[in-house]
């Protein structure tokens, strides 16, 4: 664990809310999108199996697949962010009981800022950043 990855875990966290929201406005365009009657062709149901062309109603094919690929391609990005995170979690959890565990879990897990966590164990901001930086 690097301390790139503890830092990324705060604004990882916002992203993911973010991409939540974009997601749940797609999903709803998706279901907003023009029905349009279309054809398709089909093989007839018996031997020759003869080409034949049926009338459907569909969703308007370009709009429709352009908002699915940017859904797929968000919640790619919101699984990935929620792995890089569970990874953070899984470390800090991992940790031995104790002061720089404690100190870990107020800045990252409960985004205190350094010198809220130090006030709240009794130590200064400056011991609590070294704690952090000695990762």
């Amino acid at each position: 664990m690097d301390r790139k990855q503890l830092k990324k875990y705060k604004s990882n966290k916002r992203r993911i809310a973010g991409i939540k929201k974009t997601i749940d406005r797609l999903v709803e365009q998706l279901d907003n999108v023009p029905v349009v009657p279309g054809k398709v062709t089909k093989s007839g149901d018996e031997f020759p199996y003869i080409e034949q062309h049926v009338k459907v109603v569909m969703e308007e094919p370009k709009e429709a697949t352009r908002l699915k690929e940017r859904i797929r391609e968000k919640q790619q990005d919101l699984s990935r962010l929620e792995q890089e995170n569970e990874e953070v979690e899984r470390y800090i959890s991992q940790l031995p009981v104790g002061m720089k565990k404690e100190i870990f879990e107020m800045v990252y897990l409960d985004g205190m800022t350094q010198k809220e966590a130090g006030e709240s164990l009794g130590y200064t901001q400056a011991r609590v950043s070294q704690v952090i930086k000695d990762l």
